[in-house]
């Protein structure tokens, strides 16, 4: 299976298997206030199942890791993930892979500035991963 996307966004749906986005793509997210700070986004993802992955369920995860300012090192700063199961729709032709899309809504707290990790998981092995840096910005003071 192939993660055919990744993307973080200020809002995401999927509805009819059509991923809609607001404010997508970005990879540096400006935070106007004091830290700590609760920061609201989405990640959408696509996934492309080969045929003979079909009619199967599937486990996944998408990890969030922050590096610690104290010993440089990642910490798991969110976790969440599920199953899916993709059939295989009646005249598909033989072979065809199915792409299933999912949108993530969640809201991260962030202690301070600095770099965060995307990870995701299809049963288990990690399929792609993302980075995005956190800016403070004027926080009025």
């Amino acid at each position: 299976m192939e993660i055919e996307w990744l993307i973080l966004a200020d809002s995401a749906q999927v509805n009819g298997n059509k991923l809609y986005l607001l404010g997508g793509g970005w990879d540096a997210i400006m935070v106007q206030k004091a830290f700590p700070v609760n920061q609201a986004f989405s990640i959408a993802v696509s996934i492309k199942v080969p045929w003979n992955s079909t009619n199967q369920k599937h486990n996944f995860e998408i990890e969030i890791l922050g590096e610690d300012p104290q010993t440089e090192e990642q910490k798991s700063m969110a976790k969440m993930g599920g199953q899916f199961e993709v059939g295989r729709p009646p005249g598909i032709p033989q072979g065809q892979d199915q792409r299933i899309q999912m949108a993530m809504n969640l809201v991260l707290p962030l202690d301070s500035p600095g770099s965060k990790t995307v990870i995701a998981r299809i049963d288990g092995e990690e399929a792609r991963r993302t980075q995005f840096r956190v800016v403070a910005g004027n926080t009025g003071r």
